[in-house]
């Protein structure tokens, strides 16, 4: 089992503020899709949530395989067939091959992360996932000691994903990790929100998530996880690396070429609302920088 985390975050969080989803209605959610037995007793809300915080989350998304436009996802997203779903593991590790995932629930124990989010765009939200430890999953495969890196690959299925036909990027989506960003307690891999499965906007059925790297990091749709010894190839990285670097650590103090990082604009918050001061590394800054110690954090963008 991977070395556990504390959140020092609470629902109230949740982009914009509400009230919450109660037990019985966030079990009800998670029935049919094998949430539900995972989680058990492990559920943390409490009373019934404000519906537009769902919409907020699930209407306000970046999955360019449906579309640039932030509302594309919502609108297109449920072509998506996510019924069977596989991730193949291969690589550097002990026990390669395609994992189910209901085997992958079945061996995983879920937990409510409520993490800070943060898109390079200079936007962001607070999302309550309901997920797993990427580092449950890895010493499931079995690590091998050569293994430097972790890479990431989306679905690609240019007839259920209307954004595929328009060269933005280089089909599919790739993203990567050092190994030990991956191992950290902080990386999930997140199977719901809200108490319930992810929609298929969100990156259902299964999705990275690494809450002081700037969103594009956090890989949608995972179909295939490979170890490897050397830096893998990603995406935004690949189409422009002046703009998009292979760490991509949320930094205030560096800008992005065409806008600045140092503050942000909350979801949620209003039309009039005042942004806010982006914090080193997403608000984590205790847990994940000694990753980074003797590395230029301008230079390591």
């Amino acid at each position: 089992m991977a070395r556990r985390w504390t959140n020092d975050l609470t629902l109230a969080d949740a982009t914009p503020e509400a009230a919450f989803w109660n037990r019985r209605r966030i079990m009800a959610g998670l029935a049919g899709s094998g949430l539900a037995a995972a989680l058990g007793g492990r559920a943390q809300a409490e009373e019934a949530l404000e519906p537009n915080t769902w919409d907020e989350v699930t209407s306000y998304c970046n999955f360019y395989e449906f579309g640039t436009g932030k509302g594309d996802p919502s609108k297109y997203a449920d072509r998506m067939t996510t019924k069977p779903w596989s991730v193949k593991i291969d690589g550097l590790v002990d026990n390669p091959g395609d994992y189910s995932f209901e085997q992958i629930l079945g061996e995983m124990t879920l937990e409510e992360r409520i993490y800070r989010f943060r898109c390079v765009e200079a936007w962001s939200m607070v999302v309550p996932w309901q997920g797993f430890e990427l580092a449950d999953l890895l010493n499931l495969a079995g690590v091998q000691d050569g293994a430097r890196y972790v890479a990431f690959e989306t679905l690609y299925r240019p007839s259920e994903m209307p954004g595929t036909a328009y060269k933005v990027l280089d089909w599919p989506y790739r993203e990567g990790l050092r190994l030990d960003e991956a191992m950290h307690p902080l990386t999930i891999m997140a199977a719901g929100i809200f108490g319930k499965p992810l929609p298929n906007q969100n990156g259902a059925p299964l999705r990275l998530v690494v809450p002081w790297k700037y969103g594009f990091k956090s890989i949608k749709s995972v179909v295939r996880i490979t170890l490897t010894d050397e830096e893998p190839p990603a995406s935004w990285n690949m189409a422009n690396p002046r703009e998009y670097g292979f760490y991509s650590n949320v930094n205030p103090d560096v800008s992005h070429p065409r806008w600045s990082q140092a503050s942000e604009r909350r979801i949620g918050g209003g039309l009039f609302a005042r942004r806010q001061p982006t914090l080193m590394f997403n608000g984590y800054e205790d847990e994940v920088a000694v990753l980074y110690e003797g590395m230029d954090l301008g230079e390591y963008f």
